[in-house]
């Protein structure tokens, strides 16, 4: 019974410093690769980082506060080139002085003149910021309009200038306590502000990014000395084998050096996990292969029995099939003689098998069905129409027929055992005898079919033949018949091996590790 490849136990590591070495790489690559999707990731998500907040429901004001993530857009940010913009900054910095100012005003006051005076500030602030859109260097377009949304939809109206003139007008402010106000601010727009950023780039006109130093001098060093030191032990146990080849062996591994496509790296990773025992992921590419056979098997089958049939057909429709069956013969052939002679060889111990011990042990059937037909040929030939009613003369004719049969197969037997026992005998002459015989059986086929006219006959029936299969044989191939295939190959699979027989040990297979 098969058994699923992850269950076959591995053979042991060939020492404690090895193994010890191939799980700390394959952890040092796991490790890797969480960065490499960090740091591929982080700009997209930076406003998470920034403010560690989660919102469930895209483009509806609701956040999860997960303040327990610590805040590393400080020693990040310098990495990717990332810097506070100067615009939005001073919008912030802006909005913290008028907060502090609007503090002590009673609700249903009129500002006094310094409050008038930051609230005129803020408000020109918010007009440059939409007039400008400091978030398209950052490509954060989207943000201004969210913020511009929000301000229309608080203020009723169609403007996100006018919004912000309402929202932090006398007549505003005098009817909505500025509690209730700086909670809008503080909540729904200031956050989006917050995520602005300025990013530096370098001489290449690419955005500045250093991640690379990270890589280079934690992760990358670490992976070259075992990739070289692995290339090292594959020469070793194969002398033969050149620098080259041996590297292009462990292409799985080049991934980690590469600067670029970086996230290819998960190949080498998950292949170093599982060779390594810390992971076991052949369950998973099990799964995945059971899915693209289940798409690919049906067509895949279609097209190679199609190409087989078709040339099939193109080789029997060719006018030169006569040669091709003459080229069979042994002294056109490009068969090896070693091969020729062990055709004749099986043909040797076949013969005597088949005229020696099967023919003989078919007798009883052979006199039954020899006396039926010499009975039935009397019956229309010798025995006259009104004599078949009598019954001793019936009973004449079936002894006589038997014993004709009965003599004829003992002679045909008596030939057949003689046959087989000098077939036995080893005989280069009788040997050279039998591939003329087969020679001459393959020249004559050919020139029948070159001189009659059972060459086209012969062609149309087997093509047709093919034809007709073709018609029948493929169109009954179906997804759900692939399908019911490879669930009887996972039941032969999830089923345990059978228990060895009491004294014997069963081998394991034994991978070898590059």
């Amino acid at each position: 019974m098969v058994r699923p490849r992850w269950q076959i136990p591995r053979p042991p590591s060939r020492g404690a410093l090895e193994r010890g070495w191939n799980g700390f790489v394959a952890v040092w690559a796991g490790l890797n690769l969480l960065w490499v999707a960090f740091d591929l990731t982080y700009v997209p998500l930076r406003p998470f980082w920034l403010q560690r907040n989660l919102h469930p429901i895209p483009g509806v004001p609701l956040s999860v506060p997960l303040q327990f993530v610590p805040d590393i857009t400080g020693w990040v940010d310098p990495i990717k080139g990332i810097e506070p913009h100067r615009e939005t900054e001073t919008y912030l910095a802006q909005f913290e002085r008028l907060d502090q100012a609007l503090q002590d005003l009673p609700a249903g006051a009129k500002p006094t003149g310094t409050q008038r005076a930051l609230l005129d500030r803020q408000v020109q602030l918010t007009r440059a910021m939409i007039d400008g859109n400091p978030f398209l260097a950052s490509g954060q377009s989207g943000t201004l309009e969210k913020i511009k949304n929000r301000l229309e939809k608080r203020a009723g109206l169609d403007s996100g200038k006018r919004s912000a003139e309402e929202l932090l007008s006398d007549a505003w402010l005098q009817r909505h306590p500025w509690e209730q106000e700086r909670r809008f601010w503080r909540e729904q727009v200031l956050p989006l502000v917050e995520i602005n950023y300025w990013r530096s780039i370098d001489e290449n006109a690419q955005p500045t990014d250093q991640a690379w130093r990270i890589d280079l001098l934690l992760f990358q060093w670490v992976f070259l000395l075992d990739i070289l030191q692995r290339v090292v032990r594959l020469r070793r146990r194969i002398p033969g084998l050149s620098w080259r080849d041996a590297v292009l062996r462990r292409w799985i591994d080049l991934p980690l050096l590469l600067p670029f496509w970086r996230w290819l790296r998960v190949v080498p990773v998950v292949e170093r996990l599982q060779t390594s025992g810390l992971a076991n992921f052949e369950p998973l590419r099990a799964v995945v292969s059971r899915g693209v056979v289940g798409l690919l098997a049906l067509e895949l089958f279609e097209v190679l029995a199609l190409q087989l049939m078709d040339g099939f057909q193109g080789v029997v429709r060719s006018p030169r099939w006569p040669q091709r069956i003459r080229s069979l013969r042994s002294h056109q052939t490009v068969i090896r003689s070693e091969d020729e002679r062990q055709v004749l060889e099986l043909v040797r111990i076949w013969g005597p098998l088949l005229l020696s011990e099967v023919a003989p042990r078919l007798a009883p059937e052979l006199q039954g069905l020899l006396a039926y037909s010499l009975r039935q040929s009397l019956d229309r030939t010798v025995v006259p129409p009104p004599l078949r009613q009598l019954a001793p003369l019936l009973q004449v004719e079936a002894g006589l027929s038997t014993q004709l049969a009965g003599g004829m197969v003992d002679s045909l037997l008596d030939l057949s055992r003689s046959t087989g026992s000098r077939l036995a005998r080893t005989d280069d002459a009788q040997l050279e005898m039998l591939q003329r015989c087969i020679d001459r059986f393959w020249d004559e086929l050919a020139l029948s079919l070159e001189t009659g006219p059972a060459l086209q006959r012969t062609q149309d029936l087997v093509c047709g033949l093919i034809e007709g299969l073709k018609s029948t044989y493929l169109s009954q191939i179906s997804r759900a018949r692939i399908t019911s295939l490879i669930d009887e190959l996972d039941q032969l699979m999830a089923a345990g091996p059978p228990a060895p027989a009491e004294g014997v040990e069963s081998d394991s297979p034994r991978r070898t590790q590059l």
